[in-house]
């Protein structure tokens, strides 16, 4: 993660929280260790992989900093994020204690600071920064949710009742709500459906394009292998659909620079079909990530030498 400026194209990363929504319950019903507690009110709270679906509720009221820690570091947010009123939340989470999160978030080392907004992540940095570049960060941050209608604020006393404040989010546009409440259920394909049918009354519906995009990879990917598929793609570096799922599953982890890599060195060995179908693939690929991203500009750039 790096603390590059952010924009609307950072919500349509690659990191799927959509597992965590309703974490599978273990043996038993219940986590080892006894039943999950719930979140802690207020600004602060400690999170986990069995109750970060409430962080997930939360960002839908204001914007949630996600902070993980461990291996001798602790958190050190919780005073600057209580500085801005409850217009901020805080979740710290134990990365050695919580794996789902670890993955999700893709964390690599500790400290590691993400956020969600409107249950969607923004990646932000790893490491240490001054308290100059973090008030920057959190500025990003609010801008951000601003602009996607999320600007509540929660009681800065715990005791209170969380309560958002108004105005509320606008209504998603026709279909983009049955598109992400089949999502949340897993059902991908009337998901599908629903993007497909937006794009067909609206062709300029650049979010339900990009919906499409990412609801697709999930799709391709459900029930799959990773271990399976890098290891087919090793066996066969020439055949298409094995480079293909590999590189849905780089996509799908944020190495967005290996899927492109994978697919647009084996292009120009393709016939005009196969050409055809990775070109497809990588314009999903861009829709995915955003216009923005320097990955996506340098891969368009590569993209366009071949075609022409």
């Amino acid at each position: 993660m790096t603390n590059a400026p952010l924009s609307g194209a950072n919500l349509r990363g690659a990191v799927d929280l959509s597992s965590l929504v309703r974490p599978p319950a273990p043996a038993g019903g219940a986590p080892a260790g006894g039943a999950p507690v719930a979140p802690t009110g207020g600004i602060v709270r400690q999170a986990s992989d069995a109750t970060f679906t409430g962080i997930l509720d939360l960002s839908s009221t204001v914007p949630v900093i996600v902070e993980f820690y461990g291996q001798g570091i602790e958190p050190t947010l919780a005073d600057l994020v209580t500085q801005y009123g409850g217009r901020i939340a805080l979740a710290t989470v134990d990365a050695t204690a919580n794996p789902q999160l670890v993955q999700a978030f893709q964390v690599q080392q500790v400290p590691t600071v993400a956020a969600v907004v409107g249950g969607r992540p923004i990646q932000l940095f790893t490491g240490m920064l001054p308290e100059a570049e973090l008030r920057d960060v959190m500025e990003q941050v609010l801008q951000l949710a601003a602009q996607n209608g999320v600007q509540g604020a929660i009681p800065v006393d715990s005791s209170e009742s969380i309560e958002p404040a108004e105005p509320v989010e606008e209504p998603l546009p026709p279909h983009h709500q049955e598109a992400y409440d089949a999502i949340a259920a897993g059902d991908y394909a009337t998901a599908i459906k629903e993007y497909e049918t937006a794009i067909s009354q609206n062709p300029r519906d650049h979010l339900a394009v990009a919906g499409l995009a990412q609801v697709s990879l999930l799709a391709r990917l459900e029930g799959t292998d990773a271990a399976a598929l890098r290891s087919a793609a090793a066996s066969a570096p020439d055949d298409l659909p094995a480079q293909l799922a590999v590189a849905d599953l780089d996509v799908s982890g944020g190495h967005l620079d290996d899927a492109f890599a994978r697919l647009l060195d084996l292009f120009p060995t393709l016939d005009a079909a196969g050409k055809n179908t990775v070109r497809t693939r990588v314009l999903e690929y861009f829709e995915i990530a955003g216009a923005e991203d320097p990955r996506v500009i340098a891969a368009r750039r590569t993209l366009t030498g071949l075609l022409y």
